[in-house]
């Protein structure tokens, strides 16, 4: 049995000025994604230039923090929100959702995209294999915090997360999310998407991947407490959440190949 570090969440402190962790590993998130945005975007199939890869991550930033605060407050607590409407902006505190940061981001790129005349999924495709970096990083974030810990069990890996309402040994699930969410897909989209695909395919492959990622996480990871299982004593909100996505991601990856078949 592990005991977890119990990091410090604020990571430098100036003053009252108090910079976390968590928000230093967004930032790690975006700068990866503006690098590696700046390497594909000199391949000759890029729908963008390297100075408009600087403009897209401005749009996608604004789509993942408002998005993914927006998400969390809808999905997942929306209570707490009626009680105290200004926890909203309180980003700090904790408190994003995934499926509400990739809506933000796909509406922030189809906004891009009229801007530059260039369509949804030409952008969507050039930026997939990027988001795993800021999904990894952020998961090493909720490490950090100590949050988002997996149910109890008795692996050898197990770790007492003192933030925990017990002392049972639990699944790092955070760490688990890393390796599949971060390491795992961006590995494969990163391969996959190095030679030009059928419009469509890398996205959707992103999708399904992903989906299924954590739809398999979910099984170890404790459920939001406020919400709980919604069904059969093991339906969470996360599952419930990644389904579509799976189903919509298989159907582009076959949409895209049968689309250049015919």
């Amino acid at each position: 049995m592990l005991e977890h570090p119990q990091f410090d969440p604020v990571a430098i402190h100036l003053g009252p000025l108090k910079i976390h962790w968590y928000g230093l590993t967004y930032l790690v998130g975006f700068i990866a994604g503006w690098w590696l945005g700046r390497i594909r975007s000199r391949k000759p199939w890029s729908p963008i230039t390297e100075v408009q890869m600087g403009d897209l991550l401005f749009y996608i930033a604004l789509g993942v923090i408002l998005g993914g605060r927006f998400g969390y407050v809808l999905f997942y607590n929306f209570d707490q929100f009626l009680q105290d409407p200004l926890w909203l902006i309180r980003i700090w505190e904790g408190g994003m959702s995934f499926h509400g940061g990739l809506l933000g981001v796909m509406f922030a790129m189809w906004w891009y995209g009229r801007k530059i005349d260039r369509s949804f999924f030409q952008l969507a495709d050039f930026i997939a294999p990027l988001v795993p970096v800021g999904l990894g990083a952020g998961r090493i974030g909720n490490f950090i915090n100590g949050e988002l810990w997996g149910r109890a069990t008795d692996v050898p890996w197990g770790m007492v997360f003192p933030q925990a309402p017990d002392d049972l040994a639990r699944h790092p699930s955070q760490l688990y999310q890393f390796a599949l969410e971060g390491v795992v897909l961006f590995a494969v989209l990163w391969w996959f998407s190095a030679k030009p695909r059928p419009r469509m395919a890398v996205s959707g492959l992103f999708l399904a991947l992903y989906g299924s990622f954590r739809f398999i996480v979910e099984f170890v990871r404790q459920p939001d407490p406020q919400l709980g299982y919604l069904a059969f004593d093991w339906v969470t909100m996360g599952q419930l959440l990644s389904l579509p996505m799976i189903l919509a991601g298989l159907a582009l990856v076959v949409f895209a190949y049968r689309r250049r078949t015919e």
